[in-house]
């Protein structure tokens, strides 16, 4: 099962640094347009690194939390959380790109 969560861990990772590259790219852009595009991509993307960090701090740095997620947590649960983890990370390669295109 470790292979699960050392998969979540990376891809929650990649997803902050990610997201702390788009928002800052967006919070510049609403700076300078003063657009309602680009304030909702901002908050959207503040929204979505506060959970990944969240997330990232529970796998990674709590105590208590970080040893339940890697002994208690069943098997199958691990899987699917891996696999949001993933998919978000793809969809946030993908929406990078079209952002820094």
């Amino acid at each position: 099962m470790s292979i699960w969560v050392d998969v979540a861990r990376v891809a929650a990772a990649i997803n902050v640094l990610v997201l702390a590259g788009l928002s800052a790219v967006w919070a510049r852009n609403y700076l300078t347009l003063r657009s309602k595009h680009a304030l909702g991509l901002l908050v959207f993307g503040v929204f979505l690194l506060a959970e990944n960090a969240l997330a990232l701090y529970m796998y990674v740095l709590d105590p208590q939390l970080s040893g339940w997620f890697s002994t208690d947590v069943p098997a199958i649960a691990w899987r699917l959380m891996m696999l949001l983890h993933v998919f978000e990370t793809l969809g946030l390669a993908f929406l990078a790109w079209v952002t820094l295109d």
